[in-house]
């Protein structure tokens, strides 16, 4: 089996992320770990969150040049059975997000890796931040897009 992607991304956010990177550049994200900004996938220009020497990544999102998605070390311990899928709905952002005025805001939803999948993925370390300034990138199997959320986890209707 195949290392499955640690992190995917709905066309609906690969659509606003394109209107970012237009505005801004080159992206990232932080996975926010909570308090103000309430577990949100946090987007930023490039480089201006200062990614720890501890933080793992979890992918670079196929999109333009790439979108790293970054998670803090002890918050991956909790969620590394989980696959992140960065979705975009109505709403305003967290307010440092680069989304904020453009009444959207990128969610997080996750779905937990098979048995099979956590077995793939146990063979692989994950990059650290000073595994990435050495060069170093996390597996990537086939695209990182997916239609909709609901292609990659259960999403709960009212």
């Amino acid at each position: 089996m195949d290392t499955p992607n640690r992190a995917l991304v709905t066309e609906a956010a690969v659509d606003l992320l394109h209107r970012l990177q237009e505005r801004h550049g080159a992206l990232m994200f932080h996975q926010s770990g909570g308090c103000c900004d309430g577990s949100s996938p946090m987007c930023y220009p490039d480089g201006d969150f200062i990614v720890g020497d501890r933080d793992i990544l979890l992918a670079v999102l196929d999109v333009g040049d790439g979108v790293p998605v970054w998670i803090s070390g002890p918050q991956f311990d909790a969620w590394k059975h989980t696959q992140l899928v960065i979705d975009v709905v109505p709403g305003r952002g967290g307010g440092f997000s680069l989304e904020a005025p453009e009444g959207l805001r990128f969610l997080s939803r996750g779905r937990a890796f098979t048995d099979d999948e956590n077995r793939a993925l146990a063979g692989s370390s994950p990059v650290t931040g000073t595994d990435y300034q050495r060069g170093a990138r996390p597996p990537s199997t086939g695209t990182h897009v997916v239609a909709k959320a609901g292609e990659a986890c259960t999403i709960p209707f009212k």
